[in-house]
């Protein structure tokens, strides 16, 4: 039987040609005399004499670190850094120059305070780069930490522009790292209507309590076209209802255009979600105060909404339309009655709107101002590659499914076309055909990597459905719909979402 110790010198033996023969102790003087051998420490030679005759302990003895298993390696790179010296001419002037910084080892190394010079020779500087990049034993650093950690035992001119250089083209590095900077694209704000509801914003809000079933279209009509007009133009989402052929086509009928945000912006619509906001907010406070369903609250909290001032137009939207506020009974001091006829009511009413769209320009000039502070200047050309940002694509009900340690970004995609002032069109592969393939810019990350060939990276478990798959794993409970003629069995199941690996195995989640 073979201990621990026995067993891994078998292993590492058995790629060599080697034959194990016995030979006893007390025949083996050689070994004895070797191993027993008395050194006089007058005669003691100093590291450096070892180094020139040791090969595979030169650069550690210059790193002053103890020996790894990648010593040869090393070594082997220390020999090439010594040969390309010798062919660098400047390098062997520099060190003839008294009171020169470089100066030559006992082995012929030329060093710079201790350092290794290295010559100009651009696969040797690659290869340094890259094993102080992306070796297991540092794994990425950035550019001021590998700037760092290199200069102790390196030095050549640039090195800090090449170690930059070099983290910035790194595709691990733009895949994974997050952004700590402001993110890309300057506020662009939506055009300035010429008349009362020419140009509108629409959106959906989900996740109340249920209420009335409605038609859509039809409510569309009867509190839209019916009270102001068919609208000149439409912003929205891209919301299945609103990219639907059916809202198309009706709304082309109609002689509206529909302007959709571009993909995983909601910022784009970002008036209807702010309003939203504030109509949610009151609903909260009527249904906190009264009680009652939400739904008995939504006419007062229109008219309360569109009767109170607002800042961006400088008055309140009755106002804006009717050239008055609406009468409450709050309003106890408008007393008689006031009349205007013909070009009075005309001039004022013009008036107001002139008003109204100056007070609108100069809150989206403020609204600007404030949001360029946190955002900087984005722009890219066609045929750049960029990479995609995927925390939008991430989630429940999202069509890459949520995982800790996965990459923030895919790619790189080139760019085909700019679609505006901030968004591009991407060459998407054939597994993202279901995406939209215009993105914000604040969802690009422009790629430098050197080589044009280089393969996007698309997880694995992307779905070209947009969907992420799921399996049930246990009832939680059964219920029974009792119609008029007959029973439904119904089924309420946990599910899990199941992630298709590269070994094949699945796990849920």
């Amino acid at each position: 039987m073979m201990n621990a110790r026995q067993t891994r010198w078998v292993e590492f033996l058995a790629d060599y040609q080697v034959s194990i023969n016995y030979h006893p102790g007390k025949a083996n003087l050689v070994a004895d005399a070797l191993s027993r051998r008395r050194y006089d420490s007058a005669v003691e030679r100093d590291v450096e004499s070892l180094v020139g005759e040791i090969s595979t302990l030169r650069l550690c003895a210059i790193s002053q670190e103890p020996l790894g298993l990648e010593a040869v390696d090393q070594a082997d790179l220390l020999s090439r850094i010594r040969v390309a010296q010798q062919s660098d001419q400047s390098l062997l002037d520099a060190t003839r120059v008294t009171g020169s910084e470089y100066e030559v080892s006992a082995n012929g190394t030329i060093l710079v305070r201790g350092r290794v010079c290295v010559p100009k020779d651009v696969e040797l500087r690659h290869q340094i780069l890259g094993e102080a990049h992306a070796s297991k034993f540092s794994i990425h650093p950035g550019a001021t930490k590998m700037y760092h950690d290199l200069k102790r035992y390196y030095h050549w001119v640039g090195m800090k522009r090449d170690v930059a250089d070099w983290v910035a083209k790194c595709n691990t590095c733009a895949l994974v790292k997050a952004e700590h900077q402001v993110p890309g694209g300057l506020l662009q704000s939506l055009p300035i209507p010429e008349w009362k509801w020419d140009r509108i914003t629409m959106d959906f809000v989900v996740g109340l309590p249920v209420s009335r079933t409605f038609d859509a279209i039809g409510k569309f009509v009867r509190e839209i076209v019916r009270l102001h007009g068919v609208p000149a133009s439409i912003v929205s989402d891209r919301d299945p209802r609103f990219t639907s052929e059916f809202w198309r086509a009706f709304q082309a009928e109609m002689g509206t255009k529909v302007h959709l945000s571009t993909a995983y912006h909601p910022q784009t619509d970002g008036q209807s979600e702010r309003t939203i906001q504030t109509l949610e907010d009151l609903l909260r406070m009527c249904v906190l105060d009264w009680g009652g369903h939400w739904a008995d609250h939504l006419s007062l909290v229109e008219f309360a909404y569109n009767n109170s001032f607002q800042a961006s137009i400088g008055m309140a939207p009755f106002e804006a339309l009717y050239g008055r506020p609406c009468r409450t009974p709050l309003c106890w001091t408008q007393v008689g009655e006031r009349s205007m006829y013909g070009a009075t009511y005309v001039q004022e009413t013009t008036e107001k709107v002139r008003v109204v769209r100056l007070n609108m320009k100069e809150a989206q000039d403020r609204q600007k101002s404030y949001a360029d502070r946190r955002r900087r200047e984005l722009e890219f050309q066609v045929g750049d590659r960029v990479y995609l940002k995927m925390a939008m694509l991430r989630g429940p009900n999202r069509s890459i499914a949520e995982n800790k340690l996965s990459p923030r970004f895919m790619g790189p995609f080139p760019v085909v076309e700019r679609v505006g002032p901030l968004a591009y069109r991407l060459e998407l592969p054939e597994i993202m055909k279901a995406f939209h393939k215009v993105f914000h810019v604040s969802m690009l990350r422009k790629c430098l990597h050197p080589t044009e060939e280089l393969v996007a990276r698309i997880p694995e478990d992307l779905q070209p459905d947009l969907t992420v798959p799921a399996v049930p794993v246990r009832i939680l409970e059964r219920r029974e719909k009792v119609l008029r003629n007959k029973r439904i069995p119904l089924l309420f199941c946990g599910i899990a979402v199941v992630l298709q690996r590269r070994l094949g195995s699945q796990r849920q989640r």
